[in-house]
Order: structure tokens, then sequence, then C-alpha cells
């Protein structure tokens, strides 16, 4: 745990100005970025990251888009839609976080210390996007595209190995989750056919409030096909 009056912390965060390429004008934003709600919560007027967080979610959205706009000149929204979800998701967060050893300088309440709050993937992911946030307060957008720029470099995917390996369910999730902030839903509606040869029919609810139906030899099936008609009708529209 790192108390706020550990004479090490300004050397840290010294030390993290250099792994991110940026040294902040307004050092107060880099601190309340790394401050998690459990230190906050064991002090009075303690500003915690959840706000930057908010914003940093934003400005990364934003900054990542419009590399792969420029990229990617050849594909269609859906496609770019699958790559920023992948690069702005939680997995990629705590990836970046890790690289610049941002965990050991968080400030972390006693109980999400003990738990191993630093190394959390979640935690980390979140801190990643203050600290995007407090780039972008402290030098503009300018500043946070040149930080996406440098953690991201020689990170960005093809964009086919997002279709690889994956079923239709898996890649509709990334599609709504970043087109509406939702998953889609799957309901059984009815089986026919004899015992030994039974057909499943399935509705599939997208978050926009259309419904489609599709049938399999198994409700698994049923819901693979209702999800790629679903793709392919995402991606028309795109």
């Amino acid at each position: 745990m790192l108390p706020v009056s550990d004479r090490t912390y300004p050397t840290k965060l010294n030390e993290l100005e250099m792994r991110l390429g940026y040294h902040f004008s307004d050092r107060s934003l880099l601190e309340t970025a790394l401050t998690h709600s459990s230190w906050s919560n064991e002090r009075k007027h303690v500003a915690h990251n959840e706000r930057l967080e908010f914003l940093g979610d934003a400005v990364l959205e934003i900054c990542v888009s419009d590399v792969l706009y420029s990229r990617y000149p050849e594909e269609r929204e859906g496609s770019l839609t699958r790559l920023r979800s992948r690069m702005v998701g939680e997995e990629k967060l705590a990836e970046l976080a890790n690289n610049i050893q941002l965990g050991e300088c968080l400030r972390l309440g006693k109980g999400e210390e003990a738990q191993g709050g630093r190394k959390r993937p979640a935690l980390l992911a979140d801190a990643m996007e203050a600290v995007f946030g407090a780039v972008y307060l402290d030098g503009g957008q300018k500043a946070a595209a040149a930080l996406v720029a440098k953690l991201y470099r020689g990170q960005w995917p093809d964009p086919d190995s997002t279709k690889k390996d994956k079923d239709f369910k898996t890649r509709l999730q990334e599609v709504t989750q970043a087109k509406f902030h939702a998953l889609p839903a799957y309901i059984p509606r009815k089986t026919i056919g004899p015992e030994h040869a039974l057909t499943f029919e399935v509705e599939l609810r997208l978050p926009d409030g259309k419904s489609l139906f599709a049938k399999g030899p198994s409700l698994k099936r049923a819901e693979q096909e209702a999800a790629s008609s679903a793709l392919r009708l995402l991606e028309e529209k795109l």
C-alpha cells in the first residue's frame, strides 16, 4: 500500500510519467486518476478516479476510432466496431496497464489492497481509462491521441483476426455491446418434430427492439443461426 505520506510516491509518479511519455502540468490529475474509491472512502475530501474513468472511456473510444478509421480504409463499420470493441475492452486495458506498471502506483484502501486489487484486471482497466481522461484534461485531444499511439504501438490487430475462432454469438455480443451498450437475448420458442429428429426454434431480441427467429437441430445451433442472421442484418445497415 502506498500512503499519501510515502516519500517515494512522487518518484513513482515521475517514473510512471516516463513510461507514459507524458509529463503532467497538473500532477493532481494523475494522482486522482490513480486513486481508487476505497482509498477515498478512508479519507475525507480526497477525490477518486470514477469521474476521470467516465471521461477517459469516451476519450479512448474516439482516439481508437480515429486510428482504426485511418488505418483500415477498406473496412466497413461493422468490422471497425468489432476492432474497437477488442481494443478498448477490459482485457486490453488491463494489459496496457500492466505494460506500464500502473498497478504499483495505485492508491488503494486497506481492504482492496488486502484482496489483491492492485492486480485485479477490472480495477486496472478502470484506472487506465482514468489516466486517459487525466491526460486529456491536462494536455487536450492531441496529448491523449499521442498516448494512445504510444501505448498501442505494435498492437493493432489484423481485421480478419476478429472473425477467426469466434462463433456468431460471441461476435454479435461484441457488436451489440459496442453499438448499443447492451446484450442480445435468446428466447426458446418451440420444439417441432419427433424425438429422434427435433427442430428447435429460438427468438433473438436485439437491444434496438428488433426480433429474429431461427431454427436448428439443437438449441445451440438455432441460437448460432439467429446470431448469424442478426450480424448480417446489422452489417447491412452499417
